[in-house]
C-alpha cells in the first residue's frame, strides 16, 4: 500500500522593489516599456471578509481568524561606503531613509561579509542588495578598461529577472550609463549576448543559465568573473531539496572559476523569513554568511482568515464523507471578491487548479456582468511566452481583477495594489503561507488573506489547530550538497572547465575523492599526475538537469493542427499526460489521445469532458543500506537509502466540481526504479498485541498511518507532499515485521525523510493527533484518505492507525 508520488514543485512567493519601470538607454531590442498602474479602491479587510461570511452557512465555514496589527517602521542610515550617487538616486525613487534591516545588510554587504535578508514579503529586500552592488558598480564604472567591478543576479525564473531589470534600470537611471544592466537567459536573442557579455556591467541570470552557459564558457566571460564583486541570489529560500542542492554545486563551480580570475565575490541573499537563514545560506554558497532577520519595515493591518469547504452529500471511497472541493470554494469567493471589485490573486497548487478556477470563476461572473469574465485569467507554468508576457502586462495595468495563478507567477513578477489573496490548499510550508499572504497590501494599505483547505489531513489538522499556522516558526531550508547524484555530474562539469584537483576538495565538500575514484571508473574523468579531465566529447554541463525534473519535458501537441500548447515535466508525464489524461490549457479542454514517450510528446484533442482525471500507481520498496538506526522499545525506527519501484497503472475519472468518481481506466505504462532516502518504522507482534491491532486490521491500520504521515511531514520538513512517497506492507522482506515507509522522490534524496528522522516524535504525534480529531466514523480524505492511493484506500482503518501510533509513541 502506497501513497502516489507526484513531482510537482511549489516555491513561495517573491517580492520585488515596486518603483518606476523605465530603464535607461539601451540597444532598441532589449528596452522594457513602463507598465503604467491602474488605480484600484481598496477596501477594509475586515468588511470584505464580512462580506464573503454573509450567505447561508458561509459564516461557519470560518474557523479561525486572525488579525495581525499594523507595525510602524524604523529608520535607519546608509553606511559611509555608500557611493553618494547611489543614495542620492534612491532619493529620486522617493525613498529618502532606509528601514533599519536595509542599512544593516548594506553595512556587511559593503564591508566584504556575505549577508543574508530574512523578512518579510513588502519589507524592501531588493534595496537591502541593490544599494550596495550599484556602489560597487559605480566605483568601477571610473575603471581605465570601462568595465570595472561586475555584479551577478540570479533568481529562480526568468520572469522574475526581468521584472528585477526594470527595477535596476529604474534606480540607476540618474546614473547614466555607468550602469549596465541586462538580462541573460534563454529568451535573450543571440545578437544580444554578446552585448552582455563585452558591456554589461550588472548581469541578471538563473542558475540554469549559469549552470549551461555561462560557466562553461568561462574563458569568454573571464573580465566578467575577474571584475566580479558581488553575488546576488533572490529568493534563496526556494532552492531546497534536489533543485537547491544542484544550486548549491553551480554556485560552488562559479566559486572557483571566479579564484581562478582572482575575485572573490560577496553573496548577498534575499529570502522568505525562514529558520536558521545564515546557516542554510551557507549550505548553500559554501562560505560563511551573517544574517539579518529583523523586519523593521510597515505594515499595515492583515486579516487572514483559516477557511474549510462544508462537506457535501455526496459519498467518497468506501462510502467517506466528501467535502466541497478547494478549488471550487476558492473559485466562488474569487467570483464574489471580483464583483466587489476586490482585486485577489488566487494562489493554486497545480496547473490543473489554475484552470479550473480560472475557469469556473469566469463562468459565475458572466451570470453577473458580461464584462467581468475577461477580467478573470490564469496563470501557470507551461505557457509559451508570449501567453505569459500578455498576463504579466495585464496584471500590471490593472486590466486583470482576478487571477488564479500557479508558483510560476508566485516567483516571477512584483504585483502591487491587491487587496486580497486566497490560498488554495496549504502551500507546503508556513513560510510559503506568509509570502503568499504578504503580495496583498503590498501598498501598506489593510489586506485580507483567506487559506481554503482541502480535504486533505494537513489542511484539516491546520484550519483545526491554527496555533501551528500562527504560533509555530517558520520552517529551516533543507538541501543536501553532497548527494552523490547531484555532486557528481557537477564533478564532470567543473572538470570541463578547469582539471579539478585534489584541493578543490575544500570547495567541493569531503566526499569529492570517492566520487572522483567513481567516475574515473566510469571512464567520464581521467587522471593525468594530480589533476582529473573530462574525457568525453559531449558537454559535461548537459549530465543533469538541475530542476531535477528527470529527462527531457514531454511537448503537449494539438494532433489536429500541429500546435504546441505548452510543455509537462518527463517526472510527471506519466500520471498528468497518460492516454485519456483531461489537460486543460488558457480555459480551453483538452484529452491525450496518444502519449510517446520515446519522442517526449502527447497528443492532445479538444473536447469537453464533464470529468477530470487523475493517475493511481502502485509502489514497492526494498531496503539497500540503514544509515541511521533509533530503538524506540520494541519498535525501530531507521533511515537509509532505498530503492523504489513504481508503475502508473490505472487512471480515475472524477466529476467536475463534486469530485465524484465516475469510473477507473487502467493503463499499460512501463515502471520506473528510483533511488533514494527514506525514514521507515516497525512494530513488533507484541506491541501490536498491546495496541489491540490483529492480523485482520493489520494492513488497514499501518496503511491509514502511512497516508497521514506523509500529509503531516510538510508541516516539518520544507516540502510539499509531492515531494514524498511512502508504502505500508504487514511484512516486509527486508525487516520481516509490520513496517511504515516515507521516502524522497527525487534521486539520492532530498534531505526530507532524513528530517523526518530527526523529527520523528513530533512528526508521528501530530500525525495521531490529526486522524484522532477528525469527525468521520471509519476515515475519510481530510485525515486517512489519500486521491492518489493506488489501493483505492483499501484497506484501510483509523482506529487501527489510532491505537497503534500511540502504542509507538508510548516507547
Amino acid at each position: 500500500m502506497h501513497d502516489v508520488l507526484l513531482p510537482l514543485s511549489v516555491a513561495p512567493v517573491t517580492h520585488s522593489m515596486a518603483m518606476a519601470n523605465e530603464p535607461p538607454p539601451r540597444p532598441p531590442s532589449v528596452r522594457s516599456p513602463a507598465v503604467p498602474s491602474r488605480k484600484v479602491s481598496h477596501s477594509d479587510p475586515r468588511t470584505v471578509l464580512d462580506r464573503l461570511a454573509a450567505g447561508e452557512d458561509r459564516a461557519a465555514r470560518i474557523t479561525h481568524t486572525e488579525h495581525l496589527p499594523p507595525r510602524v517602521g524604523r529608520h535607519a542610515e546608509w553606511p559611509g561606503q555608500i557611493r553618494p550617487e547611489v543614495i542620492d538616486a534612491v532619493r529620486e525613487a522617493g525613498i529618502d531613509r532606509p528601514w533599519e534591516h536595509q542599512a544593516r545588510v548594506a553595512g556587511h554587504a559593503v564591508g566584504g561579509e556575505s549577508v543574508i535578508v530574512a523578512t518579510g514579503t513588502a519589507s524592501g529586500k531588493s534595496l537591502s542588495y541593490l544599494v550596495p552592488t550599484l556602489s560597487g558598480v559605480l566605483d568601477g564604472s571610473e575603471a581605465p578598461n570601462g568595465r570595472g567591478v561586475t555584479a551577478l543576479y540570479l533568481a529562480p525564473t526568468k520572469a522574475l529577472a526581468a521584472d528585477q531589470r526594470r527595477a535596476v534600470a529604474a534606480l540607476a537611471a540618474p546614473l547614466g550609463n555607468s550602469v549596465r544592466p541586462a538580462v541573460f537567459d534563454g529568451d535573450t536573442p543571440v545578437e544580444e549576448r554578446e552585448w552582455v557579455r563585452l558591456f554589461a556591467n550588472y548581469v541578471l541570470t538563473n542558475p540554469d543559465m549559469l549552470h549551461r552557459n555561462i560557466l562553461p564558457a568561462h574563458a569568454r566571460w573571464s573580465s566578467f568573473l575577474r571584475a566580479l564583486r558581488y553575488v546576488v541570489i533572490d529568493e534563496c529560500h526556494t532552492y531546497r531539496g534536489v533543485f537547491g542542492s544542484h544550486v548549491a554545486q553551480v554556485i560552488r563551480r562559479l566559486r572557483r572559476l571566479c579564484a581562478r580570475y582572482g575575485s572573490e565575490p560577496v553573496f548577498v541573499l534575499a529570502s522568505a523569513t525562514a529558520a536558521a537563514p545564515g546557516e542554510a545560506a551557507g549550505r548553500l554558497t559554501g562560505v560563511p554568511v551573517a544574517e539579518v532577520t529583523e523586519d523593521s519595515s510597515p505594515r499595515g493591518e492583515l486579516v487572514f482568515a483559516l477557511w474549510e469547504p462544508p462537506l457535501t452529500e455526496l459519498e467518497g471511497e468506501r462510502g467517506a464523507p466528501v467535502r466541497r472541493t478547494a478549488t471550487a470554494e476558492s473559485a466562488e469567493l474569487l467570483t464574489d471578491l471580483a464583483v466587489q471589485g476586490v482585486r485577489t490573486v488566487a494562489f493554486v497548487r497545480s496547473r490543473r487548479g489554475a484552470e479550473l478556477i480560472s475557469l469556473i470563476a469566469q463562468d459565475r461572473l458572466g451570470a453577473v456582468d458580461r464584462s467581468l469574465p475577461g477580467r478573470i485569467a490564469a496563470y501557470r507554468g507551461g505557457y509559451l511566452p508570449e501567453e505569459r508576457r500578455a498576463l504579466e502586462r495585464a496584471l500590471h495595468t490593472g486590466d486583470l481583477l482576478g487571477l488564479a495563478a500557479t508558483n510560476a507567477l508566485e516567483l516571477g513578477v512584483d504585483v502591487s495594489g491587491l487587496d486580497a489573496v486566497l490560498i488554495t490548499g496549504y502551500p507546503g510550508t508556513r513560510a510559503s503561507v506568509w509570502q503568499q499572504a504578504g503580495r496583498a497590501g503590498r501598498t501598506g494599505e489593510g489586506a485580507l488573506a483567506v487559506l481554503v483547505a482541502r480535504d486533505d489531513p494537513l489542511d484539516t489538522y491546520l484550519v483545526h489547530h491554527p496555533e501551528s499556522l500562527f504560533r509555530a516558526p517558520v520552517e529551516s531550508t533543507v538541501l543536501d550538497p553532497d548527494n552523490p547524484y547531484v555532486l557528481a555530474p557537477h564533478l564532470c562539469a567543473a572538470a570541463a572547465e578547469i582539471p579539478l584537483t585534489e584541493a578543490d576538495t575544500d570547495v567541493f565538500g569531503p566526499t569529492t575523492p570517492g566520487l572522483l575514484r567513481k567516475l574515473e571508473g566510469q571512464k567520464l574523468l581521467r587522471r593525468r599526475g594530480t589533476s582529473w579531465f573530462w574525457t568525453r566529447k559531449e558537454r559535461a554541463s548537459d549530465l543533469t538537469d538541475i530542476r531535477g525534473s528527470g529527462g527531457r519535458p514531454v511537448q503537449v501537441v494539438e494532433a489536429g493542427t500541429g500546435r504546441l500548447l505548452g510543455t509537462v515535466d518527463a517526472a510527471a508525464a506519466h500520471s498528468s499526460v497518460h492516454e485519456g489524461a483531461v489537460h486543460l490549457h488558457q480555459g480551453r479542454t483538452y484529452v491525450v489521445q496518444h502519449l510517446d514517450l520515446e519522442d517526449s510528446a502527447a497528443l492532445v484533442e479538444e473536447g469537453s469532458p464533464p470529468w477530470t482525471t487523475m493517475a493511481r500507481e502502485t509502489t514497492s520498496v526494498s531496503v539497500l543500506e540503514t544509515e541511521a538506526e533509533e530503538p524506540w522499545g520494541e519498535a525501530r525506527l531507521c533511515f537509509g537509502t532505498v530503492e523504489v519501484t513504481s508503475q502508473v497503472v490505472s487512471y480515475l475519472r472524477r466529476r467536475l466540481i463534486t469530485n465524484e468518481v465516475l469510473g477507473e481506466t487502467k493503463l499499460d505504462l512501463p515502471p520506473r526504479t528510483l533511488r533514494t532516502r527514506a525514514v521507515w518504522w516497525t512494530v513488533t507482534e507484541d506491541q501490536l498485541d498491546e495496541a489491540r491491532v490483529s492480523p485482520e486490521i493489520l494492513g488497514g491500520a499501518l496503511h491509514a498511518a502511512e497516508h497521514a504521515s506523509i500529509g503531516l511531514l510538510p508541516l516539518f520538513a520544507t516540502c510539499d507532499r509531492w515531494d514524498i512517497g511512502g508504502v505500508s506492507v504487514p511484512l516486509h522482506p527486508d525487516t520481516l515485521l509490520p513496517t511504515v515507509f516515507v521516502y524522497d522522490g527525487y534521486s539520492g534524496g532530498a534531505g526530507f525523510a532524513e528530517r523526518a528522522f530527526h523529527t520523528a516524535r513530533d512528526w508521528l504525534t501530530a500525525t495521531r493527533d490529526a486522524i484522532a480529531v477528525c469527525e468521520c466514523e471509519a476515515g475519510c480524505p481530510s485525515c486517512i484518505q489519500s486521491p492518489k492511493c493506488g489501493n483505492g484506500n483499501d484497506p484501510l482503518h483509523k482506529r487501527g492507525a489510532i491505537r497503534l501510533l500511540t502504542r509507538l509513541l508510548a516507547s
